[in-house]
């Protein structure tokens, strides 16, 4: 017995020292900090913005002229075989340079530039809000993982604290023995006990590295020789809500609200811009153009005798034009551009507040499970202190020779369930209490 003890002892020492060892202490707020800034999501999402913002101006809903600058240039060369002609031999050869500027603007097409420029405002408010979708879904997951590794953490603690019971039981067991006070069977029980112990550690403590890996990737940590571990405990703040007070708030904050109510808006921007196909087009198109152009032909003038040779010649022109536009007939196609529209600002506000009647729900659930784990954990907390005392008195009866092996045992099980029963309670708190504040918008603001 004395062999397998002292295995198990070293064993535990030297993993629980390199565990130590390669583990970095961080808080809850320093494993946020550390995700949102690994996330690709939360990247992928403001670079949209940047293109967003880039977008969001007056030149790209045609509010300016447009202005371009033409050059070209006409060459042509002309030889003609023909003996009926005065000139039954002739070669001609033609070029010319043209340069102009052409302004193109529009003076009015039913307010469409505005309402482009407020479409354009919107989507880039829609943007942002995926951004704290982004950030939101982030740091829930982090609060999830970190909880859910202090839990395990706390856990191993325990059953480290149960383990060092049964060595000291088998401490005392073998002065025991030693004064002839008990037999080999006392012996195995004590030994299968520090066993089953270890057993469980050993189970618990791979648990809590499958616990702090999903730490590590819920942080967005591409590092894998990097092993976060949580420096806080799982503690909770007894915290009173009231219903009216979280609603009001979630109505207001809620990321996810907040995008259909820019899905909503974006539906009545579009209406008008469907209106606004009734009204006619006015245009201003203005400009000036200049050209060189050089003849060229060979041969003689029959009349004059003198050889043809070559020429130049210009031109400039410039214009100024308005011209307007009015669709008289298409077929019904406005009206019914127009009419689909609307139905789709209808639908919008619809699913608007669909989700705030499905958002209603799940905070009153979410509350009433709140509650109830506070309820919950208040007997956990008396369960613990009754189980704290009964092994105190236990370890000394057993140590008297009052009770037997199998009582002090059931005690120590009793123990660690109900060590188990409360940080179960406070988990299942915190993750409630998270989700009341992912409903509120909370969690956007890190």
């Amino acid at each position: 017995m004395k062999g397998i003890y002292h295995i198990i002892l070293f064993f535990f020492s030297i993993c629980l020292t390199a565990n130590i060892e390669a583990q970095i202490q961080v808080t809850l707020a320093e494993a946020i900090e550390i995700g949102l800034a690994n996330n690709y999501q939360i990247r992928i999402a403001k670079e949209r913005i940047e293109i967003a913002n880039r977008n969001n101006n007056w030149a790209t809903v045609g509010r300016y002229p447009r202005i371009d600058l033409n050059v070209a240039s006409n060459n042509a060369f002309n030889r003609s075989n023909n003996p009926a002609s005065f000139i039954p031999k002739v070669t001609n050869v033609t070029g010319g340079l043209t340069a102009s500027v052409d302004a193109r603007w529009t003076i009015f097409d039913g307010y469409k530039v505005k309402i482009n420029k407020d479409r354009l405002d919107q989507l880039e408010r829609q943007t942002e809000g995926q951004v704290e979708v982004a950030v939101q879904n982030t740091i829930q997951s982090i609060i999830v993982a970190y909880y859910q590794a202090a839990i395990q953490k706390e856990q191993l603690t325990t059953l480290e604290e149960v383990l060092n019971l049964s060595r000291d039981r088998i401490a005392r067991q073998q002065v025991r023995a030693e004064f002839g006070q008990s037999g080999k069977f006392d012996e195995l029980q004590a030994e299968d006990a520090l066993l089953n112990d270890s057993t469980t550690y050993l189970i618990q403590e791979n648990t809590y590295r499958s616990s702090l890996l999903n730490l590590r990737l819920a942080m967005g940590e591409d590092d894998v020789s990097k092993e976060y571990a949580p420096s806080e405990k799982l503690e909770y703040k007894d915290e009173n809500y009231a219903f009216e007070d979280l609603e009001s708030k979630m109505f207001a904050q809620n990321p996810d609200l907040k995008q259909l109510a820019m899905n909503q808006e974006l539906a009545l921007i579009n209406t008008r811009l469907q209106d606004s196909n009734k009204y006619p087009t006015v245009l201003l198109g203005t400009g000036a153009s200049f050209g060189e152009n050089l003849f060229w032909q060979d041969g003689t003038n029959p009349f004059t005798m003198q050889e043809f040779g070559s020429d130049f010649s210009n031109n400039f022109v410039y214009y100024l034009n308005v011209t307007a536009q009015y669709n008289l007939f298409d077929g019904g196609n406005r009206k019914r551009a127009l009419e689909n529209a609307k139905v789709e600002e209808r639908i919008a506000r619809w699913n608007t507040e669909d989700l705030k009647r499905n958002l209603s729900a799940q905070l009153n659930n979410a509350l009433e499970n709140y509650n109830n784990q506070k309820r919950l954990i208040s007997l956990t907390e008396k369960l613990v202190v009754n189980a704290q005392q009964n092994i105190k008195v236990a370890k000394e009866r057993y140590d008297g020779g009052l009770i037997s092996a199998f009582d002090y045992r059931t005690i120590q099980l009793a123990y660690v369930n109900a060590i188990q029963v409360r940080l179960n309670a406070i988990f299942n708190l915190k993750l409630t209490e998270t989700e009341l504040i992912r409903l509120t918008g909370g969690l956007t603001r890190g």
